[in-house]
């Protein structure tokens, strides 16, 4: 699984999800497993605690999280939050 696996896989499962996954270190040719770091926009998350919202995306990335993906590191927003952020207020 690659970073654009979890991202159409993130995608696939949150409704009108924008993901964003990068592997935020170089991979270790001595272990198969796989970091990823990923940032999620959805209108899924309004309402949700940090917890709800996260789980959200790891069940969207579904068995993988326990057969090919070592790490996940996550950042959640709505739509409101990101504009916000991006705006820097």
């Amino acid at each position: 699984m690659n970073a654009e696996d979890v991202e159409a896989a993130i995608e696939a499962g949150i409704e009108d999800a924008e993901a964003t996954v990068t592997t935020p270190r170089a991979p270790d040719p001595d272990h198969e497993d796989q970091h990823f770091a990923a940032v999620v926009v959805s209108p899924a998350f309004e309402g949700k605690s940090l917890v709800q919202q996260h789980r959200l995306v790891y069940d969207a990335v579904g068995d993988a999280m326990t057969r090919e993906v070592h790490a996940l590191e996550i950042k959640t927003y709505t739509p409101e939050e990101y504009e916000a952020r991006a705006d820097g207020t």
